[in-house]
């Protein structure tokens, strides 16, 4: 079989998975392409539904257009494949035939409820920010669990319509990640904005039928609409007794390759068996759609599989962050204030890789990038 012929399939319609059948083409495949997709509203961008859709600056999601690429798009969940035979098989019973496989089914929301309690509301699909905005529209008190990025954006699409919201978490927002200096500062600016928080020192459980609360410890908040913000986890169910998918998701090195030859992975679902962990940011799907489809045609990677870029807005503050995470201790200030809600700051790790923040200064992202470079001291 020549390259020309080789069948690839990508099964999910994630932004892994339209960037790498863009990249297939662009690559200059011209043989049949297959994506299995399982969302009824198509493909689309994921970060603006809880920056802007939720909070109503945008009415409906960025869709994405695949219909100049000459694929072959089916709609309907993938649930089982045989590595052996090299056969995809879909809900409907549709077994679809590669030559190579990318894997980008991307991840699901983490729930807390019980297996049989009603009501509770999520956010990672287009279709949960149509039922949230539905129910904001009614509502007057919140609970978000969970003070991550998403917590901390579906708090301020909140805040924004007046709706008072308690964001509960074991730890302070986002401190895993941005640490102390930038935690405390996101802190006092969303309880400027009235935002309320609660540090729970239990596992928190939802209370109602529907869900109309939360309780830990001894303590119980109810409120009109209760969200849960507690991560999410990677779509391999469909992968059961195929050997590349464990607890963490699919495990890739830096070509984006499994342990099965031909089958290879990209975006939320994956994992870096050398890190042994995810990265679920939008950059590194984008970077690894673009490495898995290379390796999938046998040629050389235009750029790493990971893509160290991610940028939130809270409570009307863009923060943009180019570099390696977590961070730890204070930043050097290299233009601006925090305290005015407009900074450019840098830190500098101890391997000597620095990292840039654009605390709501605006800033392209080309020129973090080249500070992030430029500033990184090599301990070689």
């Amino acid at each position: 079989m020549s390259a020309a012929d080789r069948r690839i399939v990508v099964v999910g319609d994630s932004i892994a998975g339209c960037t790498a059948v863009r990249e297939l083409r662009a690559r200059g495949h011209q043989g049949p392409i297959t994506m299995i997709g399982a969302d009824d509203d198509g493909c689309y961008a994921r970060p603006p539904l809880s920056k802007h859709v939720l909070k109503g600056e945008a009415a409906e999601a960025e869709t994405w257009d695949l219909s100049d690429l000459g694929i072959t798009a089916i709609v309907d969940p993938a649930v089982s494949m045989d590595t052996t035979r090299r056969l995809v098989t879909t809900t409907a019973g549709i077994d679809v035939p590669y030559d190579a496989l990318i894997v980008a089914t991307g991840a699901s929301a983490r729930r807390i409820a019980g297996p049989d309690q009603a009501g509770e509301s999520v956010l990672r699909t287009f279709a949960d920010v149509r039922a949230l905005r539905s129910t904001l529209d009614e509502a007057s008190t919140a609970v978000v669990v969970g003070a991550g990025f998403l917590g901390m954006e579906v708090a301020s699409a909140c805040a924004a319509r007046g709706i008072a919201v308690t964001v509960v978490d074991v730890d302070p927002p986002l401190q895993r990640l941005l640490g102390s200096f930038l935690s405390d500062a996101i802190v006092a600016r969303a309880q400027a904005a009235s935002v309320e928080f609660v540090r729970a020192d239990a596992p928190v459980t939802l209370v109602g039928d529907p869900v109309a609360g939360i309780e830990f410890a001894d303590r119980t908040l109810t409120a009109d609409l209760v969200v849960t913000c507690a991560g999410d986890e990677p779509q391999t169910s469909w992968l059961d007794g195929a050997g590349i998918a464990d607890r963490l998701g699919v495990g890739i090195d830096y070509r984006c390759a499994t342990t099965i030859p031909g089958i290879f992975a990209a975006g939320d679902v994956a994992y870096s068996r050398t890190a042994s962990r995810r990265a679920p940011f939008w950059s590194n799907a984008v970077a690894q759609g673009k490495v898995a489809a290379a390796s999938a045609l046998g040629v050389e990677p235009t750029c790493p599989p990971t893509d160290d870029y991610f940028w939130t807005e809270i409570l009307g503050l863009s923060i943009k962050v180019v570099g390696p995470l977590p961070l730890q201790g204070d930043p050097t200030v290299l233009e601006g204030s925090v305290d005015d809600g407009s900074a450019l700051l840098q830190w500098t790790h101890e391997d000597g890789r620095t990292t840039i923040v654009a605390f709501g200064i605006k800033k392209p992202v080309g020129l973090l990038r080249r500070l992030a470079r430029e500033n990184t001291v090599s301990t070689t």
